[in-house]
């Protein structure tokens, strides 16, 4: 069940600063931990979801040397997150860019950390690479086609969604197409005939060793989620010919200091093209923070595009 109550304010410790949360975001995880499937960390609120905010600074801990109360930041947290009030460590803490409002940031830290680290970290993506984001209409997965497509990359995108397809289209995708058979495989072959650099899967399930057989020799496929389910049976033969490298991403259960490098690499590269409006979070629906019932329920219906942002306050 899902209940608003009062908690005591949490304290920054050294090197954190508490940040009054204006909005944050909804994710899958939240919903896996609501039924109880994906609990937090250890040192976490086991009983507040919540991997993301956007707000003010408004106290600073001990050792704190970068951030300043009224600063405006965004960043991941390994729960937590759906509460006034959240204490973050200040590396992990990204600058709003200016004209940026509270629901905007709020998509950008989950999906667009996701999504980097998929691409560039395990994926090893590079310019003129031919890259497939398979369930594109997702948080994550229209945050991995804009810094593809910024990245100087070709992107395929797929989505079950006739109407999903037609919005995804309109990021500028190469090519956009239904992830079923004929048509993937089509597109695939028409945009990179040699098959796929990278693969950014947020799939999963028994459909995985098809779009696994749509690699280039030598390509990757980054795992990112598991919508269609946990198993698949693979020819361990195939992913020899092909010299397939398969890896596993989730940025909850790393190390503070594996979040802060992340974060860090993200700022560098892709904090640039977020200031130019080059990438932009697509947020599907804001809903106040008391209704966060509807909102899990929305998400629930695979009905949204882009992120599900919760307003805390104003």
């Amino acid at each position: 069940m899902l209940e608003l109550r009062d908690v005591d304010e949490p304290v920054p410790g050294p090197g954190q600063v508490r940040v009054r949360v204006r909005s944050t975001a909804l994710n899958r995880a939240d919903i896996l931990q609501r039924r109880g499937l994906y609990p937090a960390p250890p040192g976490v609120p086991p009983d507040i979801p919540g991997l993301e905010y956007a707000g003010e600074v408004e106290v600073v801990g001990p050792g704190v040397a970068g951030a300043r109360t009224g600063d405006r930041v965004m960043g991941i947290l390994a729960g937590g997150g759906h509460a006034e009030m959240v204490v973050a460590h200040e590396g992990t803490c990204l600058a709003v860019p200016p004209g940026m409002d509270w629901d905007e940031a709020a998509a950008v830290p989950e999906a667009f950390l996701t999504a980097f680290d998929a691409l560039f970290d395990r994926g090893g993506l590079a310019p003129g690479h031919t890259v497939l984001v398979s369930a594109a209409a997702s948080g994550v997965g229209t945050a991995a086609v804009q810094l593809a497509l910024a990245a100087g990359a070709r992107v395929i995108g797929t989505s079950r969604s006739e109407s999903k397809r037609r919005r995804l289209a309109q990021l500028g995708l190469t090519r956009v197409a239904d992830p079923d058979g004929a048509a993937l495989a089509r597109a695939v072959r028409e945009t990179a005939p040699a098959g796929l650099d990278v693969i950014v899967d947020l799939v999963g399930g028994p459909a995985l060793p098809n779009r696994l057989g749509l690699l280039r020799d030598g390509g990757r496929l980054v795992l990112v989620g598991l919508l269609a389910g946990p198993r698949a049976e693979l020819d361990l033969g195939a992913v020899l010919r092909r010299r397939a490298t398969i890896v596993g991403t989730v940025l909850r259960s790393r190390t503070i200091e594996e979040k802060i490098r992340l974060t860090r690499a993200f700022a560098e590269r892709a904090g640039p093209w977020l200031i130019e409006g080059r990438i932009r979070p697509v947020v599907d629906s804001v809903f106040p923070f008391e209704r966060v019932v509807e909102a899990h329920e929305h998400l629930e219906r695979n009905a949204s595009f882009g992120k599900v942002v919760l307003r805390v306050a104003r």
